[in-house]
């Protein structure tokens, strides 16, 4: 799609700019964001979104920050606002990937002790507080410290009686094909108690008997995938699930990843025909 006059003047990379005359920059960018949401007005707007929040450490370092891992709590705190825009926009599914299993198995102790603290501290905690959206988890606990597991679980309770029809699902200690691996697991183990043959099983069973094994069962699968930091690979995230969402990869990092990002992306959607193999 032709970028317009304002999406130049408004980079993903957010470079400065001049203004014309004594406009601010910041009220050129609420002007900007303004607009996008007349453009989306009445368009046909995804009912969930998976977000791959990445580039932390990145942004980290470009910021001249002393710990890279700091970068970690900056992209922890934008969850909420991210979550925000998602409120504002009519969208009642967001998946974030947190943290997944190549992370806690390839990074160093240190890095992940931090993401640990930060998943408790300012994830967990802020969900938990007053809870808007109900919170769900998806991933292997098991893989995670007893106080991270603790403090995930302690969300989701505060938020079961949520009624606003809001749903957040953090994928912690997430790898897709772990996630297959273990719904397929599941289900042998159902139909072996049931007495059925492996042939039996291999005759009978569908797409949905697997998806009702997976850490997102009952939930709908995501219409839409957006990916920060510029990388375009989806690195493990829900694999079953986006077999037929639409990718959105952006240059920003996730901690600056910006509402006008956001925005961009939800018109890149509207914009695209969705054919699911037709």
């Amino acid at each position: 799609m032709k970028r317009s006059a304002a999406d130049a003047a408004i980079s993903v990379r957010c470079s400065p700019v001049a203004l014309p005359g004594n406009l601010s920059r910041q009220f050129m960018y609420r002007l900007y964001a303004y607009k996008l949401r007349r453009q989306l007005a009445g368009s046909r707007l995804p009912r969930h979104v998976g977000i791959i929040m990445d580039g932390n450490r990145r942004w980290a370092r470009r910021q001249g920050l002393a710990d890279p891992s700091l970068g970690h709590k900056y992209g922890a705190d934008h969850v909420e606002n991210v979550l925000n825009w998602c409120e504002k926009a009519g969208i009642r599914h967001v998946t974030v990937f947190v943290c997944s299993t190549d992370n806690l198995a390839n990074r160093g102790d240190a890095e992940v002790a931090f993401l640990m603290r930060v998943i408790e501290e300012v994830v967990a905690s802020k969900l938990s507080r007053d809870p808007t959206w109900q919170v769900h988890i998806a991933g292997d606990l098991d893989t995670v410290p007893d106080t991270t597991a603790q403090a995930l679980k302690r969300a989701v309770e505060a938020s079961r009686g949520r009624t606003t029809g809001a749903h957040v699902t953090l994928a912690v200690g997430y790898g897709g094909r772990k996630e297959v691996i273990d719904a397929f697991r599941a289900l042998l183990y159902e139909h072996a108690e049931k007495g059925t043959t492996l042939a039996e099983l291999a005759e009978t069973i569908t797409p949905g008997d697997v998806a009702r094994h997976l850490y997102t069962a009952g939930q709908p699968d995501p219409d839409l995938v957006i990916r920060t930091s510029g990388e375009m690979r989806l690195s493990n995230f829900l694999l079953w699930q986006s077999a037929y969402s639409e990718l959105y990869f952006c240059e920003a990092y996730w901690p600056a990843f910006r509402e006008i990002d956001f925005l961009r992306a939800l018109r890149s959607f509207a914009a695209r025909q969705r054919r699911y193999g037709r």
